[in-house]
């Protein structure tokens, strides 16, 4: 059997040669707790840890948010990888050889293209950075990169490059290595003629910065203008490879100090964070010349704790960094602002004061997101009139009030007092309080979150515990169900008597799928093995299900006898809720006053509840 492109016995080499706790170590700190290994959730925001990994399985499950399977699922989520990337980087990192084909018969129409597109943009990154070094029509891009501060070094570690002024210099690589130019237009990487037809370079006489996703591969460029031409920026559009909104410039190279440090420092500018890493930081990353996304905050969430920005010190940085605080805060990272004095960008001040003063005095003494936010908003108030004041340190207790912590509020609440003397503290402490009870009052029972009993504000309570109606339980085939394949999963006997006796007669679809794939597991292996079976299901939703259903284990009290009831339980289900539709059925005949028809149905219902006690 194979898995798209990949062998089975790769997959199998993959997770025998890696263990999932030293895995899901790097990202998250565990601690043993009997057969188990326990810490927080580095897939959502949580204050008691209920992330938990099983050794023995091979398997993790987040009872918070329900992510579930195994180690390639967790490499998947966390890096945000597919299948195939997540095993070839496992098989690398293990140093098994990678041996299948790149495109095979096996891959749709997609896969190819993404392939195609792969090797083209490696090509085309190779051949802009060879242009800026190595040609007379490089020279001035040279020169300027040399101006601006930026070593060889440097050019050599973002492989930055340079869009020759001709027209069609890549069209003609690209032509003559025989890549399809119609795919090389739609993946964003050359344009079609307006006029007549063929096609045209995408950038020319641009300063070329190559954009990788998260495992180092080149998925769009960066284009800075050399002269004055608009946009000054110019970016690869949106393909199959690329989603700026999901993208982060230069995370496949600041990852592993970003995740050693637990701190991320994101830049506005592709030079400003190459600058920085000059000056020692080297835990960077910058936005694709848009708005910080949702996207963005969590991406970086799962891999530090605290997050940096360091925007351009113009009123337009500083809005800009304003605005990321609350989508960065709600994932729950620590934020703090990098000030920049005099209007500012991080390349401005690198040149001016140098590298140790920019790494020391505006990446070191980052202030957190409270202070920067009172900074910010008392630019719009006129401090000197006494209305004016009032209006400010009203809008200051208010944004005090949004910190969860009483000490923090407390303390931004003293230096406020503090810095303007003329204000009272205990004013402004019942202002806070009004503020807080008001908040009280207007907010929903609970947290108004999807998963209650596990966060921040919940302080851990179990939802049960709050007003919100309890969800109804489960129908007993429904637990029946999940039961029998908590046993298949862990006893291949079983497993050959339910396929006998059940087959795929499951009622909940997704456990009917379950089942199926645990006969096809059988049919291949002799022992059963949690984590090589969830591997088989490629799907995150049925491998969340099925770690959950694992981790029931397979006691119970199952014996035979047991596990024959259950099924005569499952298969009667199909015949219950016929009976409940006659019964529907009659009562409509009666309401419409078709007393025979009632009466015929009565007739079929009583066959049919007959059938239900002898069965």
């Amino acid at each position: 059997m194979r898995y798209g492109r990949i062998p089975e016995e790769v997959i199998e080499a993959v997770l025998k040669r890696h263990d999932i706790v030293d895995i899901i170590g790097r990202h998250v700190h565990l601690s043993k707790q009997g057969h188990y290994m326990k810490g927080l959730c580095p897939f959502h925001s949580e204050k008691s840890p209920s992330f938990t990994v099983t050794p023995e399985k091979q398997i993790y499950r987040c009872f918070g948010c329900q992510a579930g399977g195994n180690l390639i699922r967790f490499i998947m989520e966390i890096e945000g990888l597919s299948f195939a990337e997540a095993i070839t980087k496992l098989a690398e990192d293990a140093d098994i050889p990678i041996t299948w084909e790149e495109v095979s018969d096996e891959q749709n129409e997609q896969q190819q293209e993404k392939a195609i597109l792969l090797k083209a943009y490696e090509f085309a990154a190779k051949f802009y950075h060879y242009v800026v070094g190595n040609t007379d029509q490089g020279k001035a891009a040279k020169g300027y990169l040399t101006s601006r501060g930026i070593s060889d070094k440097l050019i050599d570690t973002f492989q930055i490059g340079y869009a020759p002024l001709m027209w069609d210099t890549l069209v003609q690589q690209l032509d003559k290595r025989g890549f399809d130019l119609a795919l090389m237009e739609k993946g964003g990487l050359i344009s079609a003629k307006h006029e007549g037809h063929g096609y045209v370079d995408k950038f020319r006489e641009r300063i070329m910065f190559p954009i990788c996703d998260s495992t180092g591969k080149v998925i769009a460029f960066a284009g800075r203008a050399m002269g004055d031409a608009q946009p000054k920026y110019l970016n690869s559009p949106e393909s199959i490879l690329f989603n700026k909104s999901r993208t982060l410039y230069n995370l496949h190279l600041s990852r592993p100090n970003m995740r050693k440090l637990q701190q991320a420092v994101i830049f506005e500018g592709y030079v400003d964070l190459i600058k920085a890493w000059e000056a020692g930081i080297t835990n960077g990353v910058a936005t694709m010349g848009t708005a910080l996304t949702k996207e963005h905050a969590a991406l970086l969430n799962r891999n530090a704790d605290e997050i940096v920005i360091c925007y351009d010190g113009d009123n337009a940085g500083q809005s800009a960094a304003f605005k990321s605080i609350p989508l960065l805060e709600e994932t729950g990272s620590r934020v703090t602002v990098a000030m920049l004095p005099d209007g500012k960008d991080p390349d401005d001040y690198v040149r001016q004061y140098g590298f140790d003063r920019f790494a020391r005095e505006i990446i070191g003494a980052s202030v957190p997101s409270m202070k920067y936010k009172l900074l910010y908003i008392r630019k719009n108030f006129k401090l000197h009139e006494d209305g004016e004041r009032l209006r400010y340190l009203q809008s200051a207790v208010k944004l005090i009030s949004q910190l969860q912590s009483p000490m923090e509020r407390e303390h931004y609440l003293k230096q406020l007092a503090s810095e303007f003397p003329d204000s009272s503290y205990e004013a402004m402490k019942l202002d806070l309080h009004e503020i807080l009870l008001q908040s009280e009052k207007n907010r929903p029972d609970g947290d108004n979150k999807p998963i209650l009993w596990n966060n921040v504000m919940n302080n851990g309570r179990p939802a049960e515990r709050t007003k919100k109606k309890t969800p109804s339980l489960l129908p007993a085939y429904h637990n029946a169900e999940r039961l029998i394949l908590a046993v298949m999963m862990h006893d291949r006997d079983v497993c050959a008597h339910v396929e006998a006796q059940l087959g795929d007669q499951f009622n909940v679809e997704a456990h009917a799928v379950l089942a199926a794939y645990l006969y096809a597991y059988y049919a291949q292996y002799l022992e059963p093995d949690a984590s090589r079976y969830i591997a088989m299901l490629q799907d995150e939703q049925l491998e969340s299900l099925a770690s959950s259903i694992v981790m029931m284990g397979a006691g119970h009290g199952m014996n035979e006898q047991v596990i024959d009831d259950y099924i005569r339980q499952i298969r009667k289900v199909p015949m219950q809720e016929e009976v409940e539709r006659k019964k529907e059925e009659q009562a409509r005949a009666v309401r419409e006053g078709d007393h025979l028809r009632a009466a015929q149905i009565a007739i079929e219902i009583i066959a049919l509840e007959k059938r239900l006690k002898s069965s």
